[in-house]
């Protein structure tokens, strides 16, 4: 998985641990590969590809007092691979490379690789399998310090590498029930200090019920997790077991119950173990419409929980809410989906629309991930995450349009009411004027803000407004060219 990202390096110039530290993870994705490809016959996709890109901007250090303009040059060379054919066996590596010369009043170089190695493996047919991830990319540390991509100031910015490696067994008890057990070894390392270093180690285990049970369903989880850090942040460990019954009254409305018990052991200002219920109910009147809500209580508090989709033929509609207990570490290995806007391609045409998912940004060539902790800043410690999402998108011919909101708050257990937040809207617009160019256009305001108690001295809130329009055109089958204008401008109450 990609992550995050103060002052890049160059890979050679990082600590020996973090360069081997995503081979872990990348050795499970061949590890499956050798394995997968014994049983079955596997073809693969080997794509290579450059780009190269050439920036102006008036201000390129994002900065009120030191405004400098600056032209910036940078190459990408890069390749995708992916397993073609297989039933057992789901792979994808994507590797490029970024070199970058600003030349401004103050000239500078860097070098950025960007890894992203995807695997998943039937090891034995029906009961044997092992996942495995890693990566290297950039991104945001601070929610208040410039919001540029590395390439045009990595003032900002962190390298991040990311593993995991995740072998379990999946068995189903004939019609009774479908039992899994799950190991998970991985960890996040982060340049320069931006956050802590991690190692984590979990297991899970559920079981549940079977088609024999028709409208009645249960299910038993238990989940395990260990973190240990390399700073004085502490060591963690976060250990639940819950026990779901629903029952189904109509082909379209369920309802369910689930009661647990969790014993976690980390630095917190308030109680953190205790019992935990939730009571919600499933939806869906049509095969385009579901809905799933729940309401609970965990030792934290009351809990909420959603899920809706709806689709149209010519729209998208979904609207997420959460809320659970996290940190940077675990926010980097459990990234799934991607938020509108984070991602950036030389081709954007070549992605699936409207919502690519993690994986098809890194198995696209020319893609990269520029943001992946919805805009929040890297902190060290376990906090309560409350995140909403909303997303609409709508196509029809030549025209595609979408909009997207999100409101993400984090409530550190280290200090009673310490708190930051991020909130945004984002507009999107994609017009076909060819077979072969396309316009685009996006227009954003985010907030971004952070309690005194989180600061240390004075509550901060910055909004940050961002415009951009961009025309795409395949020249051939293997050259395409992109020209954009952005604006981005900052408000905030600090002096």
């Amino acid at each position: 998985m990609a992550v995050t990202a103060s002052n890049a390096q160059s890979l050679d110039k990082l600590p020996k641990a973090f360069a081997q530290a995503p081979l872990v993870g990348a050795f499970s994705v061949f590890l499956a590969i050798t394995f997968a490809t014994t049983a079955q016959a596997t073809d693969w996709r080997f794509t290579p590809y450059v780009g190269a890109a050439a920036t102006y901007t008036d201000n390129v250090n994002q900065s009120a007092n030191n405004q400098q303009d600056a032209m910036i040059l940078s190459v990408t060379p890069g390749f995708s691979l992916q397993s073609v054919g297989s039933r057992r066996l789901k792979a994808s590596v994507n590797y490029s490379l970024t070199g970058v010369s600003r030349f401004s009043d103050v000239n500078s170089t860097d070098v950025y690789h960007n890894l992203g190695a995807l695997g998943k493996a039937e090891l034995i047919e029906d009961f044997l399998f092992i996942d495995g991830t890693a990566s290297i990319s950039q991104g945001l540390v601070s929610l208040f310090g410039s919001s540029a991509d590395a390439t045009t100031n990595n003032s900002n910015r962190a390298t991040v590498g990311v593993y995991s490696l995740s072998p379990y067994i999946r068995k189903r008890l004939g019609s009774f029930a479908t039992a899994e057990a799950r190991y998970t070894t991985g960890g996040a390392i982060f340049g320069n200090n931006a956050a802590s270093d991690s190692v984590t180690n979990a297991f899970n285990a559920s079981l549940n019920s079977g088609p024999r049970f028709n409208d009645l369903f249960w299910g038993l989880n238990y989940s395990l997790r260990k973190a240990e850090n390399n700073r004085a942040t502490g060591n963690s460990t976060f250990e639940r077991a819950t026990a779901t019954l629903g029952y189904a009254l109509t082909r379209k409305l369920r309802i369910f119950g689930t009661y647990g018990e969790e014993r976690n052991e980390f630095l917190s200002a308030r109680n953190i173990n205790g019992s935990s219920y939730s009571v919600g109910f499933g939806w869906a009147p049509t095969r385009r419409t579901s809905i799933d809500a729940s309401i609970g209580e965990r030792y934290f508090g009351r809990t909420y929980s959603f899920s809706g989709s709806h689709r149209t033929r010519f729209t998208t509609w979904t609207l997420r809410y959460s809320e659970d207990v996290s940190d940077i570490s675990q926010l980097a290995i459990n990234l799934n989906d991607l938020r509108s806007g984070q991602y950036t391609c030389t081709d954007i045409s070549l992605l699936p629309q409207p919502n690519p998912t993690y994986a098809q940004v890194l198995a696209t060539p020319g893609c990269t991930i520029t943001n992946l902790f919805f805009g929040t800043s890297i902190q060290n410690g376990i906090f309560i995450v409350k995140s909403l999402i909303g997303d609409v998108s709508w196509a029809k011919g030549r025209l595609t349009s979408g909009l997207s909101v999100f409101d993400t708050k984090r409530l550190y257990q280290g200090v009673v009411g310490a708190e930051d937040r991020t909130q945004g809207v984002t507009g999107t617009i994609s017009y076909r004027l060819a077979p072969h160019t396309s316009a685009n256009s996006s227009l954003s305001l985010t907030q971004n803000s952070a309690n005194a108690l989180l600061l240390g001295g004075s509550a901060r809130a910055d909004k940050l407004l961002s415009l951009s329009f961009g025309l795409n055109h395949r020249f051939a089958r293997d050259l395409s060219g992109a020209l954009s204008f952005r604006r981005q401008q900052r408000n905030s109450n600090a002096v």
